[in-house]
């Protein structure tokens, strides 16, 4: 009887170990997308800032236009009441400021939603792999246990 429930605890070590490494695996996929959805949404944040200020400006008014490496250049605005948004696929169109800001706010709005799921998935992972090491570090407390009192 021993034998048997010795390959059982095998069998289940075996398992976990294999299910931890999945999960852990998913765990890090979560992080990098919860990562990348951070980004996006604070892309969309600085956007939606960036029109805010814009709304702001009249035509022919001197702005700061940012060209990367905390660097500027003066621009002119020239028509402050029409943006270019990007849809997607490379594809851009122009729209009149306020249908803009409402695309960014709605873009950022899902992605929230998306972000929230993500966080939600990786509790959930995380929760799982807490509980299969906690089973795994006592099959093995176990294991140890039963070679000990063998030895004995």
């Amino acid at each position: 009887m021993k034998l048997a429930r010795r390959s059982k605890d095998e069998e289940e070590l075996l398992k976990l170990s294999v299910e931890l490494r999945l999960l852990e695996q998913t765990a890090e996929t979560l992080q990098q997308r919860i990562g990348m959805l951070n980004a996006a949404i604070t892309d969309l944040t600085y956007a939606s800032m960036t029109l805010e200020g814009v709304e702001l400006e009249k035509e022919n008014s001197e702005i700061l236009v940012p060209i990367g490496g905390s660097s500027y250049v003066k621009m002119k605005l020239a028509n402050p009441d029409k943006v270019i948004i990007g849809l997607g696929a490379g594809v851009s169109v122009e729209k009149p400021l306020p249908e803009a800001k409402s695309m960014l706010k709605e873009r950022q709005s899902e992605l929230e939603k998306t972000l929230l799921s993500a966080q939600q998935q990786f509790t959930q992972v995380a929760d799982r792999v807490n509980a299969d090491r906690n089973r795994l570090e006592s099959l093995l407390g176990a294991a140890r246990e039963g070679k000990a009192s063998s030895n004995v």
